[in-house]
């Protein structure tokens, strides 16, 4: 009789494993998918800003017409890009061609002093700021989910759930202030 207890009482503890790993799985999971929810956000508010910024820009550097084309370029790219690796490949490029504008803004004293774009780049960089927490947010998540898919014995109910790594968000550091380029 007493083995049968220990029998029930093992299978009981295995079962109340299985459903709290499989639960912590699934909470990890939708923790990724919240965090890149919420790059997204970020993501989609710096493209609402360049086209302003560019407008901004060309009343004092018309001549600029190769930068502007570039930002607004790679601006459509990362809009269409699908995928966390895509994704990161485009924002490199927008970021890449933000540090060419702001760089060509500092070769103009008036348009430094121009209110409106002072305060696009002031919104610019907060936007940078919120994104580079978004994506920590996000890359802490997929290292914890990662892990716990990689781990024994969690693997055996990760793999039974069909739960499957995520990939990381790692993209170049983003314009933080004035660029100095020589043009």
């Amino acid at each position: 009789m007493l083995a049968v207890w220990i029998v029930v009482a093992v299978v009981v503890a295995l079962l109340l494993w299985t459903v709290f790993t499989y639960n912590r799985l699934v909470t990890l999971r939708n923790r990724v998918e919240n965090g890149w929810s919420q790059i997204d956000v970020q993501l989609r508010r710096r493209y609402d800003l360049i086209p302003s910024l560019i407008e901004t820009v060309k009343g004092y550097a018309a001549h600029e017409r190769e930068v502007f084309q570039r930002v607004t370029e790679a601006r459509t790219q990362a809009m269409g890009a699908t995928g966390v690796q895509d994704q990161a490949s485009a924002e490199n490029a927008v970021t890449a061609g933000l540090g060419r504008l702001i760089a060509v803004a500092e070769s103009y004293p008036d348009l430094k002093a121009n209110q409106n774009f002072l305060a696009l780049q002031e919104e610019l960089i907060g936007t940078e700021s919120k994104i580079a927490y978004a994506r920590q947010f996000y890359n802490d998540q997929v290292a914890r989910l990662n892990t716990m898919i990689q781990k024994f014995p969690p693997s055996l109910i990760a793999g039974a759930g069909h739960f499957e790594p995520k990939p990381f968000f790692d993209i170049d550091e983003p314009v933080r202030g004035p660029v100095q380029v020589d043009i």
